[in-house]
C-alpha cells in the first residue's frame, strides 16, 4: 500500500531578543528568499509574512521531513542570506520556534492571517500572539521562555 499524506503546517519564529532587523525596504525579498529555501529543502512555501522581529510561514512538507532538521536548515540558511545580502552580521534567530499542523480546511484562513501581518502587529505583540497561538493549540508553555 502508498502513503498518503496532507502535512501542513504553520511555522512562527523571531530574531534574537525580538530585535527589530527584518526592514520593510527588504522584507519582500527575504519573505520571497526564505520560500526559495523551504523549496531548496523539499518542501512547499503556500504562504510567507511577518514584521521586523518575526515570520510566519505556511508550509507542505513531505512525511520524510523532520521538522527540528527543517527548521535548522531554514534558520540557518536564511541567517546567511541576511548576512551576506543585507550586510547585518549580528542578525540571529531566537532559539526555538513554534511549528503548528493545520488541517486542509484551515489552509485559506492562516495564509491569510499571516499575509496581514503588518495590520495584525498594530494590535498585538509578537509574545501576545505567540501566547494566543500556544493557547489555541492547548500547548503547555512557561511565559519565561518566551520571546
Amino acid at each position: 500500500m502508498s502513503s498518503y499524506t496532507d502535512l501542513h503546517y504553520h511555522l512562527v519564529f523571531g530574531t534574537k531578543n525580538r530585535t527589530p532587523w527584518i526592514e520593510i525596504e527588504w522584507r519582500d525579498r527575504f519573505h520571497q528568499y526564505l520560500g526559495g529555501m523551504v523549496r531548496q529543502l523539499d518542501g512547499v512555501a503556500e504562504s510567507v509574512g511577518g514584521v521586523k522581529d518575526h515570520v510566519h510561514l505556511l508550509v507542505h512538507l513531505k512525511q520524510s521531513h523532520r521538522i527540528q532538521d527543517f527548521m535548522r536548515e531554514l534558520k540557518r540558511g536564511s541567517s546567511v542570506w541576511v548576512h551576506q545580502t543585507i550586510k547585518i552580521s549580528e542578525f540571529e534567530w531566537q532559539q526555538g520556534y513554534g511549528a503548528f499542523s493545520v488541517s486542509s480546511s484551515q489552509r485559506p484562513t492562516i495564509s491569510r492571517y499571516i499575509q496581514n501581518q503588518e495590520d495584525h502587529h498594530t494590535k498585538i505583540s509578537f509574545k501576545e500572539e505567540l501566547e494566543q497561538l500556544l493557547k489555541k493549540m492547548g500547548i503547555t508553555y512557561k511565559p519565561k521562555y518566551l520571546p
